[in-house]
């Protein structure tokens, strides 16, 4: 069992993030595989690949041998003076990989930015093709799109909007099609239509003519952790959209570049594609600040025709990054990472779900492929909260580190929607390291259960 540093603050960014007197992080001294290494000589597995983002693990000889030759070649050039072989390469493969109706990638630093650009996009072809009227987007309640002020303001989080709720666009939300703690007289089934009906009425409430896009995570990602509503949903979702004009963002953030076991979350319902998606974290795999937003061909010609898309930043399309993002996409093709995702999530869910059959403070295991997640309860029957105050998801998490487990724990909205802990190892762990990182959980989680036995917290 690794044991946990001595307590105290270091470091810029930790003191910005944590409060004081909690025990101070490991340091990190290098990555390997699906491990993580500190400089005490602690190793920890990496269960949720950080915030689930490193998903071809760490050290990867290929990743570093792309960065490499990119770095003796060209690091940087500006997109509006230069092309870079790398970013063609990049686009292409994942254009191709993202399949008909997705054709042209804008390529930035990260989630936040992609999705900013989704919808500054969205409204400059509306303003181009004559629909000037268009300009709200709908969100989800609970829903995560990242953290500048436009993609805040379409999130559904109320302690962000009342911390930061001056700063932002009201938009309208409806809410998510949630699985575990349901309205009464409802089935996930029932619940999920409803949920849908309410997008329809609320885009007939605002106007239809008024209604720019609706944005979803088609797996969960912050906000609700490795949420999956039944398939009818999404069906509908697209019935609506299409049948009132409005584009249909899915937010692959998390559940992008084969983490779901498919390349593209939206590809488990073929039926239902989105007219949008933005991608990120798992893009990169961690060895790179990089996201992209994907649009339809057309779309991009009219913008294009019109005198080009207004907007930018200056590491968009960033020679480095894309050739990191070549070499990653590359990677998930040639060693079939997006099958492994299937075939380990199949494994990982089994073992999760026998955890959860023995542990009193588990109350459901959700999601697809290799972005499954877990929620923690007081109480199975009443699905009741392990009590605020003891903030269960930032335990786990330091429990984890004692066991050798690097998890990723969070609580949305202060605790509205319950807390969860995401298990969404890379992409590259093998049945040999599910089989570690499930006996390592279920010892955290074991202790975890005995500490709130000796409080009285559960029975």
């Amino acid at each position: 069992m690794n044991q946990m540093p001595p307590s105290g603050l270091g470091g810029s960014h930790q003191s910005f993030t944590r409060p004081p007197g909690t025990p101070r992080l490991p340091r990190i001294a290098r990555g390997e595989g699906v491990w993580l290494f500190d400089t005490d000589g602690n190793r920890y597995l990496d269960a949720s690949s950080g915030p689930v983002a490193s998903n071809l693990g760490h050290g990867h000889p290929r990743i570093l041998a792309a960065m490499a030759a990119q770095a003796r070649q060209a690091v940087f050039a500006y997109p509006s003076q230069f092309e870079s072989a790398a970013n063609i390469e990049f686009s292409d493969r994942l254009a191709r990989l993202a399949g008909p109706g997705l054709e042209r990638a804008w390529v930035v630093s990260g989630g936040s930015e992609a999705v900013e650009s989704a919808i500054k996009f969205l409204r400059q072809h509306a303003v181009v093709t004559g629909q000037g009227s268009r300009w709200k987007v709908i969100g989800r309640q609970p829903g995560y799109h990242g953290n500048t002020l436009g993609a805040l303001a379409i999130s559904g989080d109320d302690h962000a909007h009342e911390v930061f709720g001056p700063l932002l666009q009201a938009v309208p939300r409806v809410p998510a099609p949630l699985s575990y703690r349901l309205p009464p007289n409802h089935t996930v089934e029932t619940y999920a239509a409803a949920c849908a009906a309410a997008l329809e009425a609320a885009i007939l409430r605002e106007g239809p003519e008024t209604v720019l896009a609706f944005i979803l995570e088609p797996v969960g990602g912050l906000a609700t952790g490795a949420l999956v509503a039944p398939a009818a949903y999404y069906e509908e979702v697209r019935r609506i959209c299409t049948g009132h004009g409005v584009a249909l963002i899915y937010d692959e953030v998390m559940s992008g570049a084969g983490r779901t076991g498919r390349f593209l979350a939206a590809d488990h319902w073929p039926t239902a594609r989105p007219d949008v998606a933005v991608l990120a974290k798992g893009l990169s795999a961690g060895y790179a600040p990089m996201g992209a937003a994907l649009f339809p061909a057309a779309m991009v010609d009219r913008i294009a025709a019109a005198g080009g898309f207004m907007h930018g930043f200056t590491y968009s399309a960033h020679v480095m990054n894309c050739a990191v993002g070549a070499a990653v996409l590359r990677e998930v093709e040639e060693a079939d990472l997006t099958g492994n995702a299937e075939r380990m999530g199949c494994l990982l869910r089994a073992r999760l779900d026998a955890i959860a059959a023995n542990s009193p403070i588990i109350g459901e295991v959700r999601g697809l492929g290799l972005l499954l997640a877990m929620e923690l309860v007081a109480d199975r029957g009443s699905k009741a909260m392990i009590p605020l105050e003891r903030v269960a998801p930032q335990r786990v998490g330091e429990l984890a580190l004692r066991h050798g487990l690097a998890l990723y724990c969070r609580r949305t909205s202060r605790g509205a929607y319950g807390d969860w802990l995401m298990v969404s190892p890379p992409l590259t762990i093998t049945a040999e390291e599910v089989g570690e990182l499930s006996d390592r959980l279920a010892a955290t989680l074991a202790e975890f259960t005995d500490e709130l036995r000796a409080d009285g917290v559960i029975v």
